[in-house]
């Protein structure tokens, strides 16, 4: 309870692994891993383990799954499925455009009211700018339209501001899932979680997700090429596609905004990097090969920026969460060891991610060099256990299309 309160608990699960092993036992029932191969068989697309009471901590309704909490998982299969294809862009007609549309609104942001000059040093909270950023754009995904956080440079419906004062709470809840039953219990869910009929927080997203999502449904609906559209087309229920649209919000602002941060903060406290980044940027610049945002095919084509966004993602995982799996009835082995069934394994991201064996020596440091210095069987190891961030096989996370998006076109566009 009190590392999960601390919110250093990746920190106390890395020391764990690197003192004890690549498996540790951190509860009766409960193991961790900064093994790789481990996760890719847990997490694999034939493997008999599911999720553990963990995932229950991702429900917002108490009562009901999404994608991220379901642990049924013929039940899960099928809702994945089906929402797929929305986070795919594939039918999202305007994807990046919408996305292009935030950026242009961060950089007008930034340039308006916080770009310094010599007479004049304007201070810019650039952390809760990438929140306001990532949270706009993922509202004009999920609702066809912004929350606006950028243009008023505020946080609009107090939602950030709302999961932040509940941070504590949902990693009790995650440490603790059986809470999520006792706030399934009525009298109890209404009187500590928040409604649709509230007038900031959470709630408010809840009222406007039932609004928008209630407007697709029903003999005088709205459709649309967007990602709820979708999600109809695909045959989501109403109190479905409401689920899913909240779920991408919590789910895919503050992950976003995480790596975003993270990534920017290393990059400009190495100079090194950061030269290195502008005069890759500059060169584009020189040969046309950029715009206004950069279109995300060309910012693909940024070797160096590519480097720094996989470093960023290495050195800080957006998701530190346990995510753990339930061993099969049976029991299993791993690396070695005879796991008895019905016990929980738990990645532990922050020592994945700095495992010295994948990643070098020097796997404690921000050097993006090294996903341009590596080749063959030695680069493909380290990017797919760099796409562990992102979880793997059947659990992969669905907005990582939508992420590297974000990444790729911010990262140019406030170095440029």
């Amino acid at each position: 309870m009190k590392g999960a309160a601390s919110g250093r608990m990746y920190e106390k699960l890395e020391a764990a692994c690197r003192d004890y092993g690549p498996l540790v036992r951190i509860s009766g029932s409960d193991l961790i891993t900064d093994n790789p191969d481990i996760l890719f068989k847990i997490n694999g697309a034939r493997s008999q383990y599911r999720r553990s009471g963990f995932y229950k901590s991702a429900r917002l309704d108490p009562t009901r799954g999404n994608v991220l909490s379901e642990q049924n998982e013929t039940r899960h299969t099928e809702l994945r499925s089906r929402v797929a294809a929305g986070y795919s862009g594939k039918e999202n007609l305007h994807l990046e455009e919408s996305i292009d549309n935030r950026v242009l609104d961060l950089v007008r942001l930034l340039q308006d009211k916080y770009l310094s000059d010599g007479s004049c040093i304007r201070p810019v909270d650039f952390a809760r700018k990438a929140q306001f950023f990532t949270l706009d754009v993922i509202t004009d995904i999920a609702f066809g339209e912004p929350f606006g956080d950028l243009v008023a440079d505020k946080d609009v419906h107090e939602y950030l501001t709302t999961v932040d004062r509940m941070m504590v709470a949902i990693r009790w809840v995650a440490v603790f899932p059986a809470l999520v039953d006792v706030l399934a219990i009525p009298w109890i869910g209404r009187t500590l979680l928040p409604s649709a009929g509230d007038d900031f927080g959470i709630g408010k997203v809840m009222g406007v997700a039932k609004r928008v999502v209630a407007q697709r449904y029903g003999p005088d609906r709205k459709e649309c090429r967007d990602m709820l559209g979708s999600f109809v087309r695909h045959g989501l229920t109403q109190e479905e596609a409401e689920n899913e649209s909240l779920i991408q919000i919590v789910a895919g602002t503050e992950t976003t905004a995480t790596a975003i941060r993270s990534t920017l903060l290393h990059i400009i406290t190495q100079p090194k990097v950061y030269a290195t980044l502008q005069a890759e940027i500059d060169e584009a610049n020189r040969d046309n090969r950029t715009s206004k945002p950069i279109r995300d095919a060309k910012a693909r084509e940024l070797p160096y920026l590519l480097a720094c966004i996989r470093e960023g993602l290495r050195i800080w995982p957006p998701v530190p969460d346990i995510l753990s799996k339930t061993a099969p009835a049976g029991g299993d082995v791993l690396g070695g060891k005879f796991v008895p069934g019905g016990t929980n394994i738990g990645v532990c991201s922050w020592g994945v991610q700095r495992n010295k064996s994948v990643f070098g020596q020097d796997a404690d440091m921000y050097r993006p060099e090294r996903w341009l210095e590596a080749s063959g069987e030695q680069l493909v190891r380290m990017e797919k256990t760099n796409d562990l961030v992102f979880g793997h096989g059947r659990y992969q996370c669905l907005g990582r299309n939508i992420a590297m998006i974000e990444l790729r076109k911010v990262l140019v566009e406030v170095r440029n």
